[in-house]
């Protein structure tokens, strides 16, 4: 037995009924439940369950033992998905845990939108899997109460039962399961919800429900699926995106004992969406031979029109764009006559370069093709789009298609891309046996959707007091966009991510998106377009602070305004996407974001920070609907480099469920965003990444990591809010300001390591 205290009572989990969930799923853009009605309708979306018991929906199955069974549709990669949501199902159901079994959700629509992305998983699905929850309990209530010809609602559901408290009897679920088969699954409308005060885990700590396993070695990632007269396949890819096969000769490779085939893959057609980059897929009995030959195949490459792409070259191209005049997106007030007119001036260049996702497991699918259908496993973040991918690359119908998820070895938006996926499917069905698609790291640094390179240009101006009377913002990124209409300007999405939606207490505003053409794959990555944007506001607030010569929190409180729901009105825009929900229920609240920024700084000890040898950087940001703020203590150590000491972060994200698992992801916000301020940078060279591996594509090793990260999360009853992305882009600003802070020196572009000694 495991135990696992919650709120003083332990709960007493069965090694069986912890280790039981197999597979992962992911948080994704959006989940839309399919009506109640048509659940019924669709047993074929089902994952196999015993014919006998109660299924009153995709998620939630009651077996006549008492079992009871609930899917998870989401991918696992490490933010506890798996841990959170079935729980939030079984408190509204009543189910003890001890009794559970988690099982993976294959991609199916049925689920709706299953896309681990976004940080949504908890956010966007939060009422509906409570209803999920609820509806199984008002039919075993409804059971129940009949056989005991008393109204239903003198009867609860709790400890994996049903009660009458009036006459002291009961019913294990399991004792009613069969018969409440047979009712009609009731309309939303006609289900009530507990009171919040009987979701009994609701932000506690939860067991990590596949740690177990993970520390053991029994846990199934893409790469550890073994099927019979399975080989394993590696691709020699174009290095330049678009390239294609000028010509191969594979006698060398052929030669590699266990080599058994070579297969040519076809060249995408633009735009790339999630196509494979084509290239020769070297396949073999084991790992081994398909990297020894694939060592020594002999390929020529037609590198396509990317050919000419160079980091520097292209850094030149965004700095002319935004020296003009771009597509204004956002306006308020007339801010270029504030400019032209203003006494006093301030302006600054920020850039960002290139980023890889390096998920410590690079990707990997199995497929097996025959008699027309396709099965899959594979780490991906989104099933639904490998289900579609594999289709489209085989020619078959999606039905034919089946995706079963593993666990992830971490994903940061890159394997919600699934051509490694197609890869497989392609390979298997040209050797008419199962074949493993094995990524390496290389191969994921090199051949990544990378996040996109920006450059932009803030210009302020101040009045006779030294108060900020005008901004003006001009971004430039090839956007993500290209990859799916060759778009050269960023769509809303992109810029709701702290350009659109920044409350700016200023009377003229104007934000410009300039042209940016894309000449590589562009992918969202973790928390997106929000890395880049916060880094420039973030850091260009801290200058105007230094150029009034006032405390940078002062400064960011003042430009924020006075606490207020900011309206689109005040923005100078139609509409605020606000990451696919309502103003209404998420509104812009400044008032949390002051509260965010107070209790950061006050947990730092913000205005005791000047400390001998030791200096203090801040940045706030809202994304995914929370509000993150972030103290970050820089120090140099004897070789006079600068080193990260102690990290505070404090968020506002609502609701959360799994407390545990929040702080993990806040935690593992500051390594990530640390990695990326310190070191992060993709760079091209005649249309080729230059970088390859963790030698240099760096990441924070543990050395370099703050000997502390203070995580705060402060108690909300409001509506749930994004958690695995909105910590990430905070960190590098405040580092950055940190850094200021301690030597003088100013920080304007990614990577740090390039101004200064780290």
């Amino acid at each position: 037995m495991s135990e696992h205290a919650m709120d003083g009572n332990p709960i007493r989990l069965s090694r069986r009924s912890f280790l039981e969930g197999v597979g992962l799923v992911t948080a994704g853009l959006a989940l839309e439940l399919m009506p109640t009605s048509a659940w019924a309708a669709m047993p074929t979306a089902y994952p196999p369950l015993p014919e006998q018991g109660f299924r009153p929906n995709v998620y939630v199955h009651v077996a006549p033992d008492g079992l009871v069974t609930i899917v998870c549709h989401r991918s696992e990669m490490g933010q506890g998905v798996r841990s959170s949501l079935p729980v939030l199902i079984a408190d509204e159901l009543g189910a003890d845990m001890a009794r559970v079994k988690v099982t993976q959700g294959d991609g199916d629509k049925a689920y709706g939108d299953q896309n681990t992305d976004g940080s949504s998983s908890v956010r966007k699905i939060f009422t509906d899997l409570r209803y999920v929850g609820a509806t199984a309990r008002t039919m075993l209530i409804s059971v129940a109460a009949r056989r005991w010809g008393v109204p239903a609602n003198t009867c609860v559901a709790r400890d994996h039962a049903v009660f009458h408290p009036a006459s002291k009897r009961s019913l294990g679920f399991g004792e009613l399961a069969n018969d409440a088969a047979k009712l009609s699954v009731p309309a939303r409308k006609d289900v009530t919800l507990r009171p919040r005060s009987e979701l009994r885990h609701l932000g506690k700590e939860l067991p990590l429900l596949d740690g177990p396993d993970i520390v053991t070695g029994k846990a199934v990632f893409g790469a550890d699926v073994v099927l019979p007269g399975m080989l394993t396949a590696m691709v020699v890819r174009p290095p330049v995106a678009g390239g294609r096969v000028s010509r191969y000769d594979a006698t060398r490779t052929l030669a590699v004992p266990g080599v058994k085939r070579v297969v040519e893959l076809p060249a995408p057609k633009l735009p790339f969406a999630f196509q494979p980059l084509g290239g020769i897929a070297v396949v073999a009995e084991h790992t081994w031979a398909a990297m020894r030959g694939r060592e020594v195949l002999d390929v020529t490459w037609e590198n396509g029109n990317n050919a000419g792409y160079d980091s520097a070259g292209y850094r030149q191209e965004l700095v002319k764009a935004i020296g003009s005049a771009g597509k204004v997106v956002r306006n308020v007030g007339d801010a270029d006559a504030a400019l032209a007119s203003a006494q006093r001036k301030l302006e600054a260049d920020y850039h960002t370069p290139h980023l890889a996702h390096a998920p410590m497991e690079p990707p990997a699918a199995v497929a097996r093709v025959e008699g027309g259908r396709c099965e899959v496993w594979a780490c991906t973040q989104n099933p639904q789009a490998a289900r579609t991918e594999v289709a489209r690359a085989l020619g078959i119908d999606e039905s034919q298609v089946t995706v079963h998820v593993t666990l992830l070895g971490g994903g940061f938006g890159r394997k919600s891309k699934p051509d490694y996926v197609a890869e497989a499917a392609l390979v298997s069905r040209a050797v008419g046996a199962p074949v493993r698609m094995q990524w390496t790291r290389e191969d994921d640094v090199r051949h990544d959707y990378y996040h996109s390179t920006c450059a932009q240009r803030l210009t302020a101006a101040l009045d006779d007091s030294g108060k900020v009377v005008a901004w003006r913002h001009r971004i430039a990124f090839p956007p993500i966009g290209s990859i799916f209409s060759g778009a050269t300007f960023a769509g809303d999405g992109e810029l709701n991510q702290g350009i659109l939606d920044l409350p700016l207490a200023i009377p003229h505003v104007r934000m410009e998106n300039c042209e940016a053409r894309a000449h590589t794959r562009i992918g969202w990555m973790r928390s997106v377009a929000n890395i880049y944007h916060a880094f420039s506001v973030q850091s260009f607030i801290n200058e105007l602070a230094h150029a009034r010569g006032m405390d940078p929190r002062d400064m960011l409180l003042e430009l924020l305004g006075p606490p207020r729901i900011v309206t689109p009105r005040e923005l100078g825009v139609e509409k605020v996407p606000n990451h696919g929900q309502s103003l209404e229920e998420h509104p812009i609240d400044t008032g949390r974001m002051r509260r965010v920024i107070e209790r950061v700084t006050a947990l730092s000890r913000w205005d005791s920070r000047k400390q001998e040898g030791r200096a203090l950087g801040l940045a706030a940001h809202r994304s995914f609907l929370s509000y993150v703020a972030v103290v970050m203590s820089v120090v140099k150590d004897p070789d006079d480099r600068i080193r990260v000491d102690e990290a505070w972060i404090v968020a506002d994200a609502g609701t959360i469920i799994n407390a545990e698992r929040v702080r993990a992801q806040f935690e593992g916000a500051v390594i990530f965003g640390m990695s990326l301020g310190l070191y992060g940078a993709i760079t091209m060279k005649d249309g080729a990444t230059e970088q390859s591996n963790f030698r240099d594509y760096r990441l924070v090793r543990i050395a370099e990591t703050p000997r502390r990260i203070h995580v705060d999360v402060i108690p909300s009853e409001g509506p749930p809010c994004g958690v695995g992305e909105p910590g990430v882009p905070p960190v590098a600003p405040a580092l950055a300001n940190a850094i200021f802070a301690l030597t003088g020196t100013r920080v304007r572009e990614l990577p740090f390591v390039r101004s200064v000694r780290v």
